[in-house]
């Protein structure tokens, strides 16, 4: 690949499709160019050549996705369970299902492994004491998946899912739509976004959210800067310090305890490239064509102080995606899906419009046969090992829908 958006960069390397990426200033790439017949200029990049000798100008992801032999489009009208969302939840529900004998499919618009696949080291996963990286986790649960027969697509967009007499219809952003008599719900959540003034103008250029492993090479012998203090910021920041020469923690709050793991926080401790400025926060962001100055704000003093930053990862939170969903599905304030007893009113009954004589079961929807597992899920625990657990309590589930006697 020459030139190179960022987002075609990430999409590649969480899909484990192996690339090289070439500096559009380059002597190979300017060769490779000539050759194409092809200009540097940046409205034409980036630029794919494949193996077998095509040449892709600014292409898009589901264009990429299908010519490095990924599935875009579902092989059947119809199945037993459709998954929405290819982390942890959706993987684990899509390998149950399909291990019990439904006919399963599962759609990821990005790349298996949702937020959890992006995250450099998780080490408190059970039965795995050396910890495993997101990126592998997504891999084994891919290539588990795939052996019991799920077909996965990368890249449809879900726009619409509704009861159709006994099934459930999944519409996709291209008009196509697939019907099954149950789904599983797994999307997850999205980063949230730092509001600092001008750091969004170098998302993917020295700014990135979630740990985007495949950046650590880049950030050799330079200073990282990584904003959060969940799980999630401490365990990038021990990974960054493998590679970086020093990797500074900006937390909001006075004490990393209040928010993070006591073994990472201990680690961190125990870490000497690692420093953590607690009650600061990022006020903004300047550079030319890469991020290279940060405002930093103290949280406690009207001051501010100017530091010289490359290398910006951010971990602040994230929101549930679920505005493409109807009305019919209930939601908490804050977007995440209700379900089961939650659904239930003050006097124990379903929700109004719920058609069904029994209650909704723990996981259900308040669209009965729509079950919803993982961070999405209003109240769920936010871990790997819950999120895998809900995926498989949903199939288990499904089961009882689909055969209530």
């Amino acid at each position: 690949m020459v030139g190179g958006h960022q987002a075609a960069k990430e999409f590649l390397a969480r899909n484990q499709v192996p690339y090289c990426h070439l500096d559009v200033r380059s002597e190979q790439a300017q060769r490779l160019l000539a050759t194409a017949r092809l200009s540097d200029d940046a409205d034409g990049l980036p630029v794919v050549l494949l193996p077998d000798g095509a040449v892709l100008v600014r292409p898009s992801l589901p264009e990429l996705a299908e010519r490095v032999g990924l599935s875009t489009s579902a092989g059947s009208p119809f199945y037993d369970l459709v998954v929405v969302g290819g982390g942890p939840a959706g993987l684990g529900a899509a390998v149950y299902g399909a291990s019990e004998g439904l006919r399963t499919l599962l759609v990821e618009r990005a790349a298996t492994g949702g937020q959890a696949g992006q995250s450099s080291r998780i080490e408190n996963y059970l039965g795995f004491p050396n910890g495993l990286s997101g990126a592998e986790l997504a891999q084994r649960a891919r290539d588990q998946a795939t052996r019991f027969d799920v077909e996965i697509l990368t890249t449809p967009e879900v726009t619409g899912i509704a009861p159709h007499g006994d099934g459930r219809v999944v519409s996709f952003a291209d008009g196509s739509e697939v019907t099954s008599h149950a789904v599983v719900l797994a999307t997850g959540v999205s980063y949230t976004r730092l509001p600092a003034e001008g750091v969004d103008a170098f998302a993917g250029r020295g700014v990135y959210y979630g740990a985007a492993a495949h950046e650590a090479v880049n950030c050799k012998g330079q200073d990282v800067y990584v904003v959060g203090a969940a799980n999630s910021a401490g365990q990038a920041a021990l990974f960054f310090a493998q590679h970086a020469a020093r990797v500074v923690m900006l937390v909001r709050g006075s004490d990393l305890r209040r928010s993070m793991s006591e073994y990472l926080v201990a680690r961190i401790e125990q870490e000497p490239r690692i420093e953590v400025r607690t009650c600061t926060e990022v006020a903004g962001g300047s550079g030319d064509e890469h991020l290279e100055r940060l405002v930093l704000r103290s949280t406690t003093a009207a001051s501010t102080e100017v530091v010289d930053a490359c290398w910006l990862f951010v971990f602040i939170g994230a929101s549930p995606r679920t505005d493409w969903l109807g009305d019919g599905f209930a939601r908490d304030d804050h977007g995440f899906l209700l379900t089961g007893p939650e659904l239930l009113g003050p006097d124990g009954r379903p929700p109004a419009g719920w058609p069904l004589e029994r209650d909704p079961y723990h996981l259900e929807s308040s669209v009965p046969g729509v079950f919803v597992a993982g961070d999405v899920r209003a109240a769920s625990v936010k871990r790997v090992a819950s999120a895998v657990g809900e995926g498989a309590m949903a199939v288990t589930l499904v089961h009882r829908y689909l055969d209530p006697s």
